[in-house]
């Protein structure tokens, strides 16, 4: 099996972290069933490791995430799959969330789509210059369901609206205004620096004192995915095998404006 999420344990790196690193730039790291399956097991890797006691995400190329793989297999009901694409991401989002370890976002690159969720499932995220940010969902038809699970609880209300509405990119000092991430740095260089500084800081606390801290921060974070992600998995579902989001996808791939836009 092809190496999609590299796993680096805290006797490589030295700082008691574990690098958990997207590494599959030939499709701008999308969110395949193997990777979202690898990223699983470097989760669980992480938690059963008293040595661990924070995990980095990071990435290879010049996207951190580009979303959900759209080029795996349609073979079945559409219906069905989509919505089991949907519970598959809800579940790695939670899985994020629910880490007794801290998890860092180090991101350098664009973030599109599911990799919006995993920035917002973080529990701090740096992000450089190379990086822009946008929910597109809108213009194709769709909506960034599932991804509000960990999105809406980090944004300002406004900002939430205007980059849910609009689709349009913006930057890391914008990500860090409205709350998506926690710190904006001016360097490739800068977001390294920047996230050596914090598990640093981490590691100052004990395991013990980090998990239940940790806990207090995503309780309600957790009771939202009790209350909606079914929900949200069969409306995405729903929406992503719809006539408009066919025609959406159509117009995006052959790089033409959808009906709604002309």
């Amino acid at each position: 099996m092809d190496t999609l999420v590299t796993y680096t344990g805290p006797e490589a790196t030295g700082d008691g972290s574990a690098r958990l690193t997207l590494d599959s730039p030939h499709n701008r790291n999308a969110l395949s069933t193997r990777l979202i399956t690898q990223l699983h097991a470097g989760l669980r890797d992480a938690a059963a490791d008293p040595d661990v006691r924070v995990v980095v995400l990071g990435h290879t190329g010049g996207t951190f995430c580009a979303g959900a793989d759209l080029s795996e297999a349609t073979e079945g009901d559409p219906g069905e799959l989509a919505a089991g694409r949907a519970r598959e991401m809800a579940a790695l989002l939670r899985a994020i969330v629910e880490s007794p370890r801290p998890v860092i976002a180090a991101v350098d690159g664009h973030v599109r789509a599911g990799g919006m969720g995993l920035v917002g499932a973080c529990d701090l995220a740096v992000a450089g210059p190379g990086s822009t940010f946008a929910l597109t969902e809108a213009r194709i038809g769709v909506a960034p369901s599932i991804i509000s699970l960990t999105l809406l609880p980090k944004l300002a209300p406004r900002a939430a609206a205007r980059y849910y509405l609009t689709g349009e990119k913006f930057g890391a000092a914008e990500a860090a205004a409205i709350g998506l991430i926690t710190l904006a740095v001016d360097s490739a260089e800068g977001v390294q620096s920047a996230v050596a500084d914090l598990v640093a800081d981490l590691r100052l606390g004990s395991p013990q004192g980090l998990a239940a801290s940790k806990a207090l921060t995503t309780a309600a974070v957790l009771a939202g995915f009790d209350r909606d992600a079914e929900r949200l998995a069969v409306a995405s579902a729903q929406m992503f095998v719809s006539d408009e989001a066919r025609e959406g996808m159509l117009a995006f791939l052959a790089k033409r404006p959808p009906r709604w836009a002309e």
